[in-house]
């Protein structure tokens, strides 16, 4: 087993979205002590007693078949998959991910050793505390015991859709078994069925496939039921396994039979070592399952064997496998006392009652219990009553403005519970959930001293959230007692899930707990809708929370409110259905309304000259994207940008800034002054990016254009090595910094092809500086303040794939040709040979076969050493160039002029056709080539669909491919989605679509317009007319995709729109500057 805790939901392996109202009772610790029956009464010893002298020792029958039994301790290990936590801590079984072929084995029917039929073997009549009383030579064996069982138990593969309380979205696998035929009820464990939205099938062991919904989870202890629809199976006979819950004993051999490791079936053996170890724990702020014992034995348990039943020889279920040991084969199994009564009550149609004090109780043996006062007299009593018993409960902790909160203290020992004695968890239980609402009586022993105390009994299904609302691509939920427990917090509030776009912009991240958004209060789910229904869209808003982990430091961050690339709508959990109901919310009003404000940038004093001169044109840039397109592995950009036109509002900065075209941009002046910004050019070859602002928001601010020394922004002059300049820049603190230094050394830059595709800066050259300061970036110029280059970043990967970048100074005359442009508003068109060159060195050229006349030409053309640049790679195979350009050419001349400067062939601007002069094998060739025309801003559109991002394969796509396949490309995939849990991988393009040709964006809207009618979820047991034919069918969608070395393969999604309905984001043809996200695929 890993050392680290596997969870329900599946982490992609990268990652990490829940709510519920919580209503109380009697919560309140004032409320308590004001009630006379809440007010603590002291008792004398000989009252004790009396009580336990009074109640007659009854053994309470918690199952219909057997007698209690005593519960055992071990280990910890929850069987799921498996994620990040400390080795120390205890594993999850359930959730491994696995090929729907691997899904089980076959297995036999049952049969007894010297027995004609398993039916002459009457287990009722002949067994007596879990053990055959026939004779010697009838003894059961384990063969038939395990044909029979195999058919009741089932492979689950699930995806859990959202983040939500402590779960994760993602897919997992784990193992449940059927325990009610005739109805089509599944036991498996709660972190399985899952506090989130899920959506599950279930795979029995001759592969028919079912549909699960998931119809109870248990608020507290690891065990939940899913339904299915009995009538689709069509080829065995459904079996069930009976529960046993007081069949366990020390030393009895075992079978734990499930998807062990995504095995599909795995029988696991074990002999029961303990009744009565603590329950599992698998870290603070995740799901942990107490007030119970578990049972415990040396099985080996792990990922995906979550919720196999543990069976004793003659088939029953005796426990449920929950988890296990990551340090030894300790496997540890949740008893079916409380398991088997949810059960009855749920084949009742009734809801399972679950009573709470908000208190968590710990079994204590007596010497401990001694220590903490337990006197003579008292234990003897209770030792006499309950003889097999070693020890009693303890109060461990008491929740914060719980009903037990100022009534119950940690340490306090439970001696008796409306006047009947008892030790053990069951009987705790048994009281508390048979007065949900009511006043219970509790005798506790504290400071060596009894006291009698009422207890108001609040309802555990109220403090469990069921519901939440999905905000700017993240969710939150009310604070769960599960959550609340784990940090001794009072049960409520509002818990961020998954932060998403618009609360991730304040660094609200998974794990905090908001309290107010634009100072009012948010303590419940409505309120917090009510707050961010009054904002205002696009604009920013102090937002107050805490990390749950630090909750003594509150914090008050800016939040930018941005709604409109997502839907905000509240999710119900619907018990009828399993579903999750949702309801559209009003999002933030949008205003066309703008109200100039006028902010002063600061003087500069003279020991930061020549920033003085600067700092009017230099404003701070945030850039946060809702989506990972264009390759994007991170969501929040930074950086300073240039003002180069005040009268129309323009702005450069430098693309790993502004990376890409879809996102919110917000410019500040001044450190003041915040207004937002939309993005009109992304320059496809050099790294900078033109904004453009309203230049009426900032009323009478006073800002100036860059100034430039005139005969380097015309390209005249460059930096060369060895020239003084000034480095003014911003710190990472946003003060300014000023520094004296050289150039260093004037170079071609050189980036990698990453992966995941994303944009690079190619053929460009570049300065460095003897000192580089730390800094977002700035300018270098002279002492007049005047610009000579641009300092910016560069963002790339090493050899190994490791995210880097580097800071240099490039030429501002490169940038000229759009500048002058988009002052003029006049269209440039940006074209390119798609090519990527670098430099070779003249006596490189004379051995490839340049001449020695073309040397001096170069010579006499060159204003320093002369340089050739020849073809590192071809940029698009799709493109005129690649017929035409061979990697090792060398470029001589363009349309008859000498290319001396990677400048001159790097950008071709408003030339369709050139005449290129090269060098290949010896011999020049002169070659008419047609230019490519490139996007300024690329990406125009973005599908989601079955949870996955498709666009038009990006320039840096068409970069690593020999041949598009199509013009559909799958850019990423979202956790808990269809596309992640059926194998639609990220970097790959569709091509067919249920055997229709797919090779447009078109071509996809039009073919998954006519897929909406499918289904991704059956929810209708009773009324689902599909034949037989179509029960596993149903929803499917077959796909045909290629990978970018032109690997096809055919995968299956099951389609689901109602958790991951198709989205549209497209720049508004009215508007080209702007973008409009829709959700109604039938408007696409």
């Amino acid at each position: 087993m890993n050392s680290s805790i596997t969870r329900a939901e599946s982490q992609p392996k990268k990652s990490k979205i829940d709510s519920g109202e919580v209503e109380y009772e009697a919560n309140s610790a004032s409320k308590h002590n004001e009630s006379p029956e809440a007010t603590p009464v002291r008792m004398e010893s000989q009252q004790v007693q009396e009580i336990l002298r009074s109640e007659e020792i009854k053994e309470k029958e918690y199952n219909t078949e057997a007698e209690p039994s005593e519960m055992s301790s071990g280990k910890i290990e929850s069987r799921r998959g498996s994620r990040r936590f400390s080795e120390t801590v205890p594993t999850y079984s359930r959730r491994k991910t696995l090929a729907q072929s691997d899904l089980m084995a076959v297995f036999y029917m049952p049969n007894i050793m010297k027995q004609h039929t398993i039916t002459e073997i009457p287990f009722e009549s002949e067994m007596v505390d879990g053990v055959g009383v026939g004779s010697e030579m009838e003894t059961p064996s384990w063969e038939p015991t395990l044909e029979r069982a195999i058919k009741a138990i089932v492979s689950i593969k699930a995806n859990c859709v959202r983040s939500f309380d402590t779960e994760t979205s993602g897919n997992y696998t784990a193992t449940g078994f059927v325990v009610d035929a005739k109805n089509g009820i599944i036991l498996s464990n709660r972190h399985v069925v899952n506090p989130a939205p899920i959506v599950a099938q279930a795979f029995f062991t001759n592969y028919e496939e079912v549909e699960l919904l998931p119809i109870y989870r248990d608020p507290v202890h690891d065990f939940g039921f899913f339904k299915f629809d009995p009538t689709k199976i069509k080829f065995m006979s459904l079996c069930e396994i009976k529960l046993a819950p007081n069949r366990a004993k020390v030393g009895m051999e075992i079978r734990v039979v499930g998807n062990d490791a995504g095995e599909k079936l795995s029988i696991l053996s074990g002999t029961l070592a303990r009744l009565d170890r603590n329950s599992p724990d698998y870290g603070v702020g995740e799901y942990n399952d107490f007030n119970t014992f578990y049972m415990q034995a040396a099985s080996g348990t792990s990922g995906g064997s979550s919720g196999s039943p543990v069976l004793n020889i003659y088939g029953d279920a005796i426990a449920l496998n929950a988890g296990g040991s990551n340090k030894a084969s300790s496997s540890y199994y949740l008893p079916l006392n409380r398991v088997a009564k949810a059960l009855k009550h749920i084949q009742a149609g009734e809801i399972v009652p679950r009573g709470t004090m908000q208190t968590e109780f710990e079994h204590l043996p007596y010497d401990d219990l001694r220590r903490l006062g337990l006197g003579h007299e008292i234990e003897k009593s209770m030792r006499e009553r309950y003889p097999d018993e070693t020890g009693m409960l303890s109060i461990k902790n008491v929740i914060p403005e719980g009903p037990a909160h100022n009534i119950l203290h940690p340490g306090d020992i439970l001696i008796a519970m409306n006047d009947h004695p008892l030790t053990s968890f069951i009987q705790v239980a048994e009281v508390l959930d048979d007065n949900v609402g009511n006043n219970v009586k509790l005798t506790v022993l504290r400071c060596r001293k009894a006291y009698n105390m009422y207890v108001k009994v609040g309802d555990l299904h109220l403090i469990s959230p069921s519901k939440f609302i999905e905000i700017g691509g993240g969710v939150v939920n009310e604070l769960s007692y599960q959550v609340a427990r784990g940090y001794g917090l009072p049960v409520r509030g509002v818990y961020v899930a998954s932060s998403g776009h618009m609360l991730g912009s304040a660094n609200v991240w998974r794990g905090s707990v908001v309290l107010s958004i634009n100072h009012k209060k948010t303590q419940n789910l409505e309120e917090f809708a009510e707050a961010v229904k009054d904002l205002t869209s696009g604009t920013r808003v102090p937002i107050r929370f805490f990390a749950i982990d630090q909750q003594h430091k509150e914090k008050v961050m800016i939040m930018n409110v941005a709604c409109d690339w997502h839907p905000f709508r509240m999710a119900k959990l619907s018990h009828s259905t399993g579903l999750w109901e949702y309801k559209d919310l009003v999002k933030p009003k949008k205003s066309f309304d703008f109200i100039p404000q006028t902010v002063r940038y600061p003087k500069l004093g003279d020991n930061l000259k020549p920033a003085g001169e600067l700092w009017s044109s230099i404003v701070s840039i945030d850039f946060h994207i809702p989506y990972l397109v264009d390759g994007m592995i991170t969501t929040q950009f930074y950086g300073p940008g240039y003002i180069i036109d005040k009268e129309n509002g323009l702005i450069v900065c430098d693309r790993d800034t502004v990376p890409i075209s879809t996102g919110d941009v917000f410019i500040t002046f001044a450190q003041s002054l915040v207004i937002t910004a939309k993005i009109i050019l992304l320059h496809p070859i050099y790294n900078f990016t033109i904004l453009k602002y309203d230049t009426r928001l900032i009323g009478d601010t006073e800002v100036k254009n860059l100034n430039f020394e005139e005969s380097y922004f015309s390209g005249e002059k460059k930096l060369e090595q060895g020239d003084p300049v000034v480095l003014v820049a911003i710190g990472n603190d946003h003060n300014p910094i000023v520094r004296r230094t050289l150039v260093s050394s004037r170079t071609m830059l050189s980036t990698r092809e990453c992966a995941p595709p994303r944009w690079r800066a190619a053929n460009i050259e570049g300065v460095n500086l003897e000192d580089q300061p730390s800094c977002q970036g700035g300018l270098l110029t002279n002492e007049k303040g005047e610009v000579l280059s641009f300092w910016v970043n560069f963002s790339t990967q090493d050899g190994k794939g490791k995210e880097m970048s580097f800071m240099a100074g490039i030429d501002p005359s490169i940038l000229r040709p759009v500048i002058e442009s988009y002052k003029k508003n006049s269209c440039i068109s940006i074209r390119s040979l798609d090519l990527e060159l670098w430099t070779v060195r003249p006596a490189a050229a004379r051995s490839l076969g340049l001449s020695s006349k073309r040397l001096h030409e170069m010579e006499i053309a060159s204003k320093s050493y002369s340089k050739f640049y020849y073809i590192l790679g071809l940029l698009n195979t799709q493109s005129p160039s690649y017929k035409l350009f061979k990697a090792g050419d060398i470029l001589l001349e363009l349309n008859g002029e000498l290319v001396t400067s990677i400048d001159k062939i790097a950008v071709i601007y408003d030339q369709e056709n050139v005449n290129i002069t090269i060098l290949r094998d010896g011999n020049e060739m002169e070659l008419a080539v047609q230019t490519s025309k490139l996007s300024v801003l690329e990406t125009k559109k973005v599908i989601g669909w079955a949870g996955a991002i498709i666009q038009e394969p990006y320039r840096a796509v068409q970069e690593q491919v020999k041949k598009l396949p199509s013009k559909v490309y799958v850019t990423c995939t979202l956790f808990g989605s269809p596309a992640s849990g059926y194998g639609l991988k990220p970097g790959v393009w569709i091509t067919e679509i249920e055997g229709f040709k797919i090779n447009t964006m078109s071509d996809f809207i039009n073919r998954i317009k006519s897929l909406v009618s499918k289904k991704g979820i059956e929810t209708d047991f009773n009324h689902s007319n599909s034949s037989m034919g179509d029960a596993i069918e149903s929803g499917y969608v077959r796909l045909n995709v290629v990978n970018k070395i032109g690997v096809s393969k055919v995968i299956s999604i099951k389609l689901d729109e109602h958790y991951w309905p198709s989205m549209c984001l497209a720049v508004n043809e009215n508007k080209p500057y702007e973008w409009d996200c829709n959700f109604e695929i039938s408007k696409f």
